[in-house]
């Protein structure tokens, strides 16, 4: 059962090792390649990618219940993690809605999808399809709102932008909305709910940008790794790694379990979902606001490398509460 999600880890890794060589190598040119890679993917292909999946949303049917005890927590650690970030006196103004991301934000297409199909058939699928459905709509748009914010608060007081109240908040407002992550979400949800029907070739054409997600996130990875190293990152990244593959499930679990009720199979796949490794959008999101960049290229890998190893412990610690 397992074998299945550990041919997709070697896989990932494989890609981003190609990255790194093509990285160390330079073939990409010297000037800055993982923040032009990352731009090609934020401006172009991710926006396709989340406009096509807002807009085929099916509302109705969402398991609600289901989806509440997977967000709630994650929310709750997500928003916890940024408040405990805040105190640190040594980050950029980005840094904590970076580690925030990156401490909750999940692979759950890459490697998400297979392993429900591994461990849980299409049933678990179902349930899981809608969580990837809202993840990055919920996670990404809180946390651009939020670092919007904060970077709004920041010119203000070193007097770069206009510190009236009023006039900063519509000027953050605006960039929250006009936003490569938030804009394709709002006019996808816009679009589903007109009932509009998605023309053959525009869908065809969000097809193809939205497949070149993956593979260039995961080049970008590797790319990153080449160009920052990890020399400074090594102790943040295990503690992203900790919080992500050890407290984030353990949260879903006790809240799922305890608090929503679940049993399970809807609490074995909200949990498994919360165990994986952080996703590529983390880094993405860290290179568009130019904060913690080498730390959230360690924990990708860190976690991905490490997720062998905590999944199934946490497949036996579900399988084993009644």
């Amino acid at each position: 059962m397992f074998s299945l999600i550990l041919l997709k880890l070697v896989a990932i890794l494989l890609v981003v090792a190609i990255g790194y060589v093509v990285g160390r190598m330079r073939l990409l040119g010297p000037n800055d390649p993982a923040r032009v890679l990352s731009y090609v993917a934020f401006y172009i292909f991710v926006p396709a990618l989340l406009f096509r999946t807002t807009s085929r949303l099916d509302f109705a049917t969402m398991p609600w219940g289901t989806l509440a005890a997977f967000f709630v927590p994650v929310m709750a650690l997500m928003l916890g993690v940024y408040l405990w970030q805040r105190q640190q006196g040594d980050l950029p103004t980005a840094g904590p809605s970076a580690r925030a991301l990156t401490a909750t934000f999940g692979n759950t297409v890459q490697l998400g999808i297979p392993m429900v199909v591994a461990m849980f058939g299409e049933a678990g699928l179902a349930i899981h399809v809608t969580i990837v459905s809202l993840h990055a709509l919920v996670l990404l748009t809180v946390l651009t709102a939020v670092v919007e914010v904060d970077l709004a608060r920041e010119r203000a007081r070193q007097g770069v932008a206009d510190a009236h109240i009023g006039r900063m908040l519509v000027d953050t407002a605006r960039k929250t909305v006009i936003h490569p992550v938030v804009l394709p979400i709002l006019v996808g949800l816009v679009w589903n709910a007109l009932s509009v029907p998605m023309p053959p070739v525009l869908d065809e054409v969000l097809v193809s940008l939205g497949q070149a997600v993956v593979p260039l996130c995961l080049v970008l990875i590797g790319v990153s790794l080449a160009q920052y190293g990890l020399k400074g990152a090594a102790q943040g990244a295990v503690m992203l790694t900790l919080l992500k593959l050890l407290l984030l499930p353990a949260v879903v679990l006790a809240v799922g379990h305890w608090g929503f009720g679940l049993s399970g199979l809807p609490l074995s796949v909200v949990v498994m979902a919360a165990a994986l490794p952080t996703g590529n959008n983390a880094l993405i999101f860290a290179q568009r606001y130019e904060a913690q960049e080498a730390e959230t290229t360690a924990a990708i890998a860190l976690s991905t490398f490490a997720f062998a190893l905590t999944a199934p412990a946490w497949l036996w610690a579900v399988s084993h509460l009644h």
